[in-house]
């Protein structure tokens, strides 16, 4: 519990003598707004020529996009600061900001005023180890691989006597020459769509962007995309992103000719060919004529050798069948298949023969057989059948006296009365 060693007047009259000694030393100081100091806080640090266009090494934290701007910390082992990356210059860099990135970056010092913070705008940024172009086309490599844009299942087959060819290139230089000349050396047949487009600088991926667009509205057999050589830089419109999946979307087949044999681009994975040169990718879009001929010579060749032993085998098939006896003396061979009927016709009687008269010999016995049992012959050899009744009386104890009989004889039939039966 705490004691108070004054009253209240006391009390008050004491604070009014603190707060008038208080207001008296504050007028003898100049008291600033908070946007005063920090305006004069920004003014400082943009008179440090320190602190303008200077360069900066670190890693980069939690990059974030909201809106065209991109906010991250660059940070090293003991500080970090905040970091801001414009619209204006985020589309000079062509690889994408990532977590835990080592970059060295230029920029300038600035104070936000509205909430008292400093941050450094970026005006460049590069890898820190690998150059920015480098590093750009393994991130979109990447990318594109994990989506599939590589796969060997996409690829289109090229067709093998192309009607139309699609050259997709520069009027100015050598390639569109190189390209002309060997496709009019090797196949004169074929008809070429020129597409003049600009292969190099900013605008160089939106123009064969639309090149290859508009050469899927034609009647085109295959596409040649043809660049010479040139240094990353100047190659860099082939590893766009637009560009490549222009290629990946193209109904037509695409063969990619981008530099020298050394030379790789995003292009040159994305296309159903990939040419070393511009030469070798007409060399691939179209059969050699001469070599046409020579196929055709061989093949021609092939056919008449088949058909003249085609025309031998059937010759001699024909002079051996010519040769046989039936045609050398038909008539012989007449007369023989007249011997042969004569034979078979006397064989066919002979056997009838034999067989009428098998029969007819069957036929007797069965007659006679018949005869023996026939009633009839035996009433002819003196026998008489009686009956009574039609009743055929085997025993004298059937009949009665004074019974009516009948007898039946070979020839004729008499009634008769018993008188006297004996047993």
């Amino acid at each position: 519990m705490a004691f108070s060693l004054f009253g209240k007047k006391e009390k008050h009259s004491l604070q009014r003598t603190l707060d008038s000694a208080k207001d008296s030393n504050l007028l003898s100081k100049r008291i600033f707004s908070v946007s005063e100091i920090t305006r004069h806080i920004k003014e400082i640090l943009g008179e440090d020529k320190k602190l303008k266009d200077f360069y900066l090494r670190g890693e980069i934290s939690a990059p974030k996009q909201y809106g065209p701007n991109t906010y991250f910390t660059l940070k090293d082992e003991k500080s970090q600061i905040r970091c801001i990356l414009f619209k204006r210059n985020r589309k000079d860099i062509k690889f994408n900001l990532e977590h835990g990135m080592k970059v060295i970056i230029r920029g300038s010092v600035d104070v936000y005023e509205p909430k008292g913070e400093y941050s450094l705008i970026v005006e460049e940024i590069q890898p820190d180890g690998i150059g920015a172009l480098n590093l750009a086309f393994i991130q979109l490599k990447n990318k594109l691989e994990k989506q599939g844009l590589f796969l060997a299942g996409h690829k289109k087959q090229l067709p093998r006597f192309p009607k139309t060819i699609g050259l997709i290139t520069s009027l100015s230089g050598a390639v569109m020459h190189d390209v002309l000349n060997v496709l009019k050396r090797r196949y004169p047949l074929v008809n070429v769509l020129i597409v003049p487009t600009t292969v190099q600088g900013k605008e160089a991926s939106n123009s064969i962007v639309n090149a290859v667009e508009l050469i899927n509205q034609e009647d085109v057999d295959v596409i040649i995309l043809a660049r010479g050589g040139g240094s990353l830089e100047d190659l860099w419109c082939f590893n766009e992103e637009s560009v490549a999946m222009a290629i990946y979307q193209s109904k037509i087949p695409v063969i990619s000719a981008i530099g020298h044999e050394t030379d790789f681009t995003i292009a040159d994975f994305v296309a159903d060919y990939r040419a070393p040169t511009p030469s070798v990718a007409a060399e691939k879009a179209v059969p050699d004529i001469a070599e046409l001929k020579n196929s055709i010579n061989n093949f021609n060749e092939r056919i008449l050798n088949v058909i003249n032993y085609i025309i031998k085998k059937n010759k001699s098939y024909l002079d051996e069948i010519s040769n046989r006896p039936i045609f050398k003396k038909p008539l012989e061979a007449i007369h023989s298949y007249y011997q042969k009927i004569d034979s078979f016709e006397y064989m066919l009687q002979t056997k009838i023969s034999q067989n009428i008269g098998l029969k007819r010999k069957i036929l007797e016995i069965l007659d006679s057989k018949i005869k023996v049992l026939n009633p009839m012959a035996i009433l002819e050899r003196g026998y008489s059948i009686v009956m009574k009744e039609d009743m055929v009386i085997k025993n004298s104890e059937e009949v009665g006296i004074d019974n009516n009989i009948n007898i039946l004889f070979y020839k004729g039939e008499i009634e008769a009365k018993v008188k006297r039966i004996k047993k």
